[in-house]
């Protein structure tokens, strides 16, 4: 009998792309369905990073690239981390993954092991948790709902820490609630880690471009913990480059060094033309930034308006990424002929079936009482689609 291992047993799959994929099979079916399921800008890569990867297979980049990325983009990523975060890095200490889900995977298996605690804010992103338990670490939650604007404090934290604690996973701005975490906040939760130095701090940065504050923060900033902070970046939030597949990790070199060993023996070096492409997005013209940026920040107001024009809508104002997620706990217990909705999964598929609007349940962010909708599709979408929820909804009894 076929029987795969325990590993991989253990894992649960994507939900975001289970859910993705229910839409396109109702779409298939000819249904007008909304997608507000997946975390992907809807613009195209900007032209002049296109060129780039044209020029690119023109210049015969198609042979194997060094492990950790070509010298030339590693370069441009420690110039955008000094000239916008004002980090200092060395090439070295950078590895170039395929995609920022594997450079976090790659942090992951190489620093935890057996027993080993990790320390992650709920709502988290759906794979955090699985890539600890492949890891066979276990993981540690800390609850932060919609009325703390989703974000853990320093006290919470400082309960959470134990003998066993090896990792502290933080995202800002964060999949799947927005939330941005202020200069001030982040400095009261380093202060608590400063006291216990053997703990890594896993900074997942993916969307700091789509920040509606005044400028992107890093926990790396602080002196005091700076030696074991691990950055995790990439091209495909700010830049437009989700298919692209080039994420990145800053990190203590002795972190990079375990990152590049590990790597080397299961991927090695990411696509060679998309590494070009990717060292044009940080290197050439930044204007295509901000202008996705205002309409993502266009699109938030326009979605938190509505929802919060939904009864028993419970809706914060996130100030970073491209995500809405309200808090719906008024609707859970409720029923649809005859089927009841136990949980925000049986939510989302209801809003799906009855609705025709695709998003995706708390449930596998570690919130069961919201649901997550990305607004990164065009205004008249979205109104459309809350129009659907709205009406949708009103026939739970």
């Amino acid at each position: 009998m076929s029987q795969v291992s325990a590993r991989l047993a253990s894992l649960s799959p994507s939900e975001t792309l289970a859910m993705s994929q229910k839409s396109n099979e109702l779409k298939a079916q000819g249904i007008d369905v909304i997608n507000l399921s997946v975390g992907e800008p809807d613009f195209f890569t900007p032209d002049h990073i296109k060129e780039a990867a044209k020029q690119a297979v023109d210049k015969n980049f198609s042979f194997y690239s060094p492990v950790p990325g070509y010298p030339a983009l590693r370069d441009a990523i420690v110039a955008k981390l000094k000239k916008e975060n004002d980090l200092d890095y060395k090439p070295g200490q950078i590895v170039c993954s395929n995609g920022a889900k594997q450079s976090i995977c790659n942090v992951v298996l190489a620093v935890i092991g057996k027993g080993d605690e990790v320390i992650i804010p709920a709502p988290y992103w759906v794979s955090y948790p699985e890539m600890v338990k492949l890891a066979d670490g276990t993981n540690v939650f800390i609850d932060a709902p919609i009325e703390q604007d989703f974000k853990i404090t320093a006290e919470q934290l400082e309960k959470a820490i134990t003998p066993k604690t090896k990792m502290f996973i933080l995202c800002s701005p964060s999949n799947p609630t927005g939330s941005v975490y202020t200069k001030e906040e982040l400095k009261a939760l380093a202060d608590v880690l400063a006291k216990h130095p053997n703990i890594i701090i896993l900074a997942d940065e993916i969307y700091e471009h789509i920040n509606y504050l005044d400028k992107h923060e890093s926990i790396a900033q602080f002196e005091n913990v700076r030696d074991r902070v691990v950055i995790i970046n990439g091209v495909s939030k700010g830049y437009a480059m989700t298919g692209w597949r080039i994420g990145w990790i800053a990190a203590p070199q002795w972190i990079a060094s375990a990152c590049n060993t590990l790597q080397g023996q299961y991927t090695s070096g990411p696509c060679s033309v998309a590494q070009k492409a990717a060292e044009a997005a940080y290197t050439g013209d930044q204007s295509c930034i901000a202008k996705m940026r205002e309409a993502f920040e266009r699109r938030k107001n326009l979605m938190v308006k509505l929802a919060q024009e939904i009864p028993g809508f419970k809706v914060n104002n996130p100030q970073g990424a491209f995500y809405l997620f309200p808090d719906c706990a008024t609707h859970l217990g409720k029923s649809y002929n005859g089927k009841k909705i136990e949980k925000a999964g049986d939510l989302a598929m209801f809003l799906l079936e009855v609705g025709h609007v695709a998003c995706v349940g708390g449930d596998a962010f570690g919130a069961p009482n919201c649901i997550r909708f990305s607004y990164a599709t065009a205004d008249d979408k979205l109104v459309e689609a809350m129009k659907r929820v709205k009406e949708a909804l009103a026939k739970l009894a």
